[in-house]
């Protein structure tokens, strides 16, 4: 028991999938069954068109992150799924922060703490200010807890994005499937069960 909860850390899951009405809902479901905390979740295109991208963090050991890719792989919209660790992937986070205008004004400090973090101006307005920050988690954190003292009026961190470092690209696989798949009748179910030989990064 000691021993499982020393392997877990924190885990991507990169998910190709078509983009279809409740899928999000069913990925959700494979994850509160086995009460698993979804850390963050993302949803974008990718680099192909029509096909979208997952990125999921959890924190698990690699035996039941595993088990959970195989299980969202069998979603029939599901192309392929990847996990990475963070040292595996190159991720970013972006946060925002609304600063009353009136304190930067009058505390050089705040001002100086804040190009100090990279914080670039998005809004200035008479009664706040907002400020954008894009690094990692810690990186955000560290700035939301120096502004706190400084009348911080709100605060939002975007979902994880990541791209993987050892990865040519799915447009690459699709690829290399249709070089060594190249009947026209290959059924969709054929494809999906190939697919496990042919997509891997």
């Amino acid at each position: 028991m000691h021993q499982q909860s020393i392997d877990r850390r924190e885990y991507n899951i990169t998910a190709y999938t078509e983009n279809q009405v409740g899928l999000l809902n069913r990925i959700a479901i494979i994850f509160s069954r086995r009460k698993i905390n979804i850390e963050s979740l993302n949803t974008s295109p990718s680099e192909v068109e029509g096909i979208h991208r997952f990125n999921i963090v959890v924190v698990e050991t690699e035996d039941v992150v595993r088990k959970i890719a195989r299980q969202i792989e069998k979603q029939v919209e599901v192309l392929k799924v990847y996990f990475n660790t963070n040292e595996d992937v190159i991720w970013q986070e972006m946060a925002l922060y609304k600063v009353p205008t009136d304190v930067i004004a009058e505390r050089v400090i705040v001002e100086r703490l804040l190009r100090e973090h990279g914080a670039r101006v998005v809004v200035i307005r008479k009664d706040y200010t907002v400020f954008e920050t894009t690094g990692h988690r810690e990186e955000t954190d560290k700035l939301l807890t120096v502004l706190q003292p400084y009348g911080l009026i709100e605060f939002v961190r975007s979902a994880r994005i990541a791209i993987i470092k050892d990865s040519q690209g799915f447009h690459h696989k699709l690829r290399e499937f249709e070089r060594t798949e190249p009947s026209p009748e290959v059924s969709e179910n054929d494809y999906l069960n190939s697919r496990d030989k042919v997509f891997t990064m």
